[in-house]
């Protein structure tokens, strides 16, 4: 008489089967409750960086604090921002940008709450550090120095700077996702993202002609200035466009507004974090910190690429 039957024998070879799988299964995707690949996690936690810097730039220019006071538990007890303060900004302006500080608020949590993230990075975001970039878009000094904190237009570009930066991080990581968790986070976060930059580019193109004081200079080629600038760094070529262009580069190639930026199709660019880094650093080179970033971005992807330029 046999020992197993056919089935006990089928459901042993079955169980042992499902066993090796198990064990084989890579580790990364133990890495949280949600089972979430480590590639992801990483993807996920390198916003973190842009988040805290719009966090803490929104909530100080229109409330005069920070995450401190705001949400410490999101902090990780990391530093407190340089140069942070209030902006003198009129009502409207400084409630649609609260608006947005309190969204950034939500970001932070929500990507906190599925990826271990890390403490908020050292930032720079005094007058001095955004004079630095506009400076650098001219190619010379601007007299006075440029000032975000000034008044609606200046902030407003200095806003201009920073969230589009974060939105292009977004469209280049979301191809690279894994897990549906993931995806969910990425596509929730990139809808809020690419809504606060329509208003920013909206706010700004209403105003596109209007010469910011006292340099003479419109607020269209600020904007262009600036997204030139961001190309440059990137070193990846064109995915960055102020709020008017030639007819030619235009949606379809028919119009000069540029409300929001995209390619042939008038689809979002998607940037690296390589990219990415390139340009918050100011420096062109991902593994050269500075910029709003004085001791460089957070996390496994951005600690990998300092760690791999280190070894050169």
């Amino acid at each position: 008489m046999a020992l197993f039957s056919s089935n006990a024998f089928n459901s042993l070879v079955l169980m042992l089967y499902l066993s090796i799988i198990l064990i084989l299964l890579p580790l990364s995707f133990a890495s949280n409750k949600w089972g979430i690949p480590q590639s992801d996690v990483d993807l996920l936690e390198f916003p973190l960086n842009l988040e805290y810097l719009e966090a803490e730039f929104f909530l100080w220019g229109t409330l005069g604090y920070g995450l401190d006071n705001v949400a410490p538990e999101l902090t990780g007890n990391g530093p407190e921002p340089i140069g942070a303060k209030i902006a003198k900004l009129s009502p409207f302006v400084r409630d649609v940008v609260a608006q947005f500080a309190f969204q950034e608020v939500g970001h932070l949590r929500a990507i906190k709450s599925t990826v271990p993230g890390f403490p908020r990075p050292l930032l720079n975001i005094s007058s001095e550090s955004f004079a630095t970039v506009i400076n650098s878009a001219f190619g010379r000094t601007l007299e006075p120095p440029f000032d975000p904190y000034a008044n609606d237009i200046n902030y407003l570009i200095a806003s201009y700077v920073i969230p589009y930066v974060g939105l292009t991080g977004y469209v280049g990581a979301n191809p690279n996702l894994q897990s549906p968790a993931a995806k969910r986070l990425v596509a929730g976060l990139l809808g809020v993202e690419s809504g606060q930059d329509a208003v920013i580019r909206a706010l700004l193109f209403e105003q596109a002609y209007v010469k910011v004081r006292p340099y003479g200079i419109t607020v269209a080629e600020f904007t262009d200035r600036i997204s030139y600038l961001r190309n440059k760094l990137g070193h990846a070529g064109l995915k960055d466009e102020g709020i008017v262009v030639k007819p030619s580069e235009g949606a379809e190639g028919r119009i000069s507004g540029n409300v929001l930026a995209g390619d042939k199709d008038s689809l979002s660019f998607g940037r690296t974090p390589e990219e990415i880094l390139r340009i918050v650093y100011g420096s062109g080179n991902e593994s050269k910190p500075g910029g709003f970033y004085p001791k460089g971005a957070e996390g496994r992807i951005a600690s990998h690429i300092l760690d791999r330029m280190r070894h050169y």
